[in-house]
């Protein structure tokens, strides 16, 4: 089975295509910043099936070139989980995916994970292709209730996004404006050249990082709990308890959802719930992390997140014993950097705080890799 996976800070070889062969991608970034991470999968879930089925009947072969980020709230997660989950209505006879630089270096920078995570893409695409399993085909009634939860989420998430203080927040809280010059990113940080921001020019990359950086990773999982409540109301949780159990695609959605559950850490910014402007628009945010969480357990009958997946926890909790340091030091910076502007001192400190905070930015970024 041919397979190709290139990185942002490389370039990908051209590989020759068969006769009657398409190469489509499909990105899963901006996805999860428009639409949020439930209705985002699910909408790029349906789109491959849509897009096979017209390749089929043109008797034209598709190979998706997926563009998945690290991170789940960028589509990545586990690779294996992801494309082993696909049914036989989505074409996997190549697998093709572009992943962040730093996770490229992470996944195949030497010989010993190279092959352990090439031989994990092989035997999902063995898998779909040569096995009948049903776990991985949705039938009708699984497929309403992925599309009523992804209704209701993607309507939770569209509100919060809509909300005035989304994007100063984002501005004034995070370390989103500082992407653009530390030059971290594949791209400029925001499309357009507009010098008020507005969401949709901002590109994925500082989005998803300063959410990472605030250690609230939004895009992975905001919306979700939310839509699992609204099911437990209606007296159908035992349908999403099902559903967990007996589709891999849906398994693999709240799996990779508790991996960006586990990286968060609310402890790093309490300050924020007594600021006087942002204090509410925090306490949302916490709120739906703590319903998230809540949920997923219940739907997982488990009583920690990733409590099937031990090796994947161990390694988190190891990140997290690095990153919180330097994150420690980066919010230490924006509480200093604000309060000198606040006072309209525009001295020397506030430039040496600015590189404390890019500096940490630097060393969070290589040292969590998959941070979000």
């Amino acid at each position: 089975m041919p397979f190709r996976i290139t990185g942002n800070i490389c370039a990908a070889a051209p590989t020759s295509k068969p006769a009657n062969q398409q190469t489509i991608m499909l990105g899963f970034s901006d996805g999860t910043k428009d639409g949020g991470y439930l209705m985002a999968n699910w909408a790029i879930y349906q789109a491959k099936e849509d897009l096979t089925a017209v390749s089929r009947i043109a008797n034209v072969e598709v190979a998706f070139f997926d563009g998945r980020g690290g991170p789940p709230a960028k589509g990545g997660g586990s690779t294996y989980a992801f494309y082993a989950a696909l049914g036989k209505k989505i074409e996997s006879n190549q697998i093709q995916l572009t992943v962040q630089g730093q996770t490229v270096s992470s996944f195949y920078g030497n010989t010993t994970a190279a092959l352990h995570n090439i031989k994990q893409l092989m035997a999902a695409g063995l898998e779909n292709n040569l096995y009948q399993r049903p776990e991985r085909e949705l039938s009708q009634q699984q497929r309403e209730l992925i599309k009523q939860l992804a209704n209701i989420s993607f309507d939770a998430y569209v509100a919060f996004k809509q909300d005035p203080l989304f994007i100063p927040y984002l501005e004034q809280m995070s370390t989103l404006k500082y992407y653009g010059r530390t030059n971290i990113g594949s791209g400029p940080s925001k499309r357009g050249s507009d010098t008020e921001l507005q969401l949709e020019d901002l590109r994925a990359i500082p989005f998803v990082g300063a959410w990472s950086q605030l250690k609230q990773n939004v895009p992975g999982y905001y919306g979700l709990g939310t839509a699992l409540l609204q099911l437990e109301q209606e007296g159908r949780l035992s349908e999403c308890q099902d559903l967990y159990q007996s589709s891999r695609f849906f398994k693999a959605l709240v799996d990779n959802s508790m991996q960006s559950m586990s990286k968060t850490n609310f402890k790093l910014t309490t300050y924020m719930r007594e600021h006087a402007r942002f204090g509410a628009f925090w306490q949302k945010i916490h709120n739906e992390f703590l319903l998230s969480k809540e949920m997923v357990l219940k739907v997982s009958k488990q009583t920690v997140l990733l409590e099937d997946n031990v090796s994947s926890r161990r390694s988190i909790n190891l990140r997290q014993r690095i990153v919180t340091p330097l994150l420690l030091i980066q919010q230490y910076a924006l509480i200093r950097i604000a309060a000198l502007v606040a006072a309209d001192e525009s001295d020397a400190r506030i430039e040496l705080y600015e590189k404390m905070v890019m500096r940490s930015l630097f060393g969070n970024i290589n040292a969590s890799r998959n941070s979000a």
